[in-house]
């Protein structure tokens, strides 16, 4: 046993102490002073475009009206959109002590975001891989976040620099796998676990993203990419399982794209959000 599970109060009850980060020599960086996080998860994926920033706004929105104190990074530094979901203009400013002051949405959930620094909302961010982990490490390490319940961060999607940067440095309790219902869905989500399970961080979970449409003059499902089994299959090799099934809504849909995705439906995501809640409350 390390030397830091010695000093450590958790000592007499640990279960965890192969996947504990101390345990294991990682040093990760602390929060600001005066900024306390209880949970800390990330909602990854393999690669773009299935709706990973989308699913991070809604698991938001549904632990805020539980009443739970919710932080949002987003931390897909070359795409973010988590600012746009809720309306969010006004940039960043910065304390006395100079600590990011995080943006409020309507019904307090907290945010940072490279698009609430940007002074042209629509600039690339043409940025070098140690600019960009240079700067998730401040919105971590330098934001005056306060007391949180749970920070939920918008991960950058595949397995690069910027993602390693996340896994090494903020003490994630575990994330939550975005994904479709493809052929390439197995070896793609398995890229992601992979390398998860080398920075010894759990899949919680696996959503299961544009999954059906329903039809609007009878109600029945229509399938887009198959019937699931694909990501079913994925989830029960990596020891994990599906925790939502997302329709393709184009009401909600409409509804994030225009600022308002603290109106979502209450029915969205349930799974996830109630296994997010179990973790809080631990």
């Amino acid at each position: 046993m390390s030397s830091a599970c010695d000093t450590c109060p958790s000592k007499s009850g640990c279960t965890s102490q192969d996947s504990c980060p101390s345990a294991n020599g990682i040093t990760k960086d602390p929060l600001a002073a005066g900024s306390s996080i209880k949970t800390v998860i990330g909602v990854a994926s393999g690669k773009g475009g299935v709706g990973k920033s989308f699913v991070t706004t809604v698991l938001a929105v549904q632990l805020a009206r539980k009443g739970y104190k919710v932080g949002i990074m987003d931390a897909d530094i070359t795409g973010p959109s988590i600012p746009q979901s809720f309306g969010l203009t006004e940039n960043l400013r910065a304390t006395d002590d100079q600590l990011i002051v995080p943006a409020e949405t309507a019904t307090g959930i907290k945010t940072v975001s490279v698009n609430l620094v940007l002074e042209n909302k629509e600039a690339p961010v043409i940025w070098r891989g140690p600019v960009l982990s240079s700067l998730l490490k401040q919105f971590w390490g330098q934001t005056n976040w306060e007391t949180l319940d749970v920070l939920l961060i918008d991960m950058p999607p595949g397995t690069g620099d910027v993602p390693l940067t996340l896994f090494q440095s903020i003490p994630l309790d575990g994330i939550v796998l975005v994904a479709t219902s493809q052929d390439l869905v197995s070896m793609i989500v398995n890229k992601a676990r992979n390398m998860a399970s080398m920075m010894k961080v759990p899949v919680l979970g696996m959503v299961e993203n544009m999954s059906y449409i329903k039809c609007p003059h009878c109600g029945d499902e229509i399938r887009l990419y198959g019937d699931g089994s694909s990501i079913e299959k994925s989830a029960e090799e990596i020891g994990s399982k599906v925790t939502d099934k997302l329709p393709l809504d184009p009401e909600v849909t409409k509804l994030v794209d225009s600022g308002k995705a603290e109106e979502v439906s209450t029915d969205l995501l349930t799974g996830t959000t109630d296994m997010i809640v179990e973790l809080i409350k631990k």
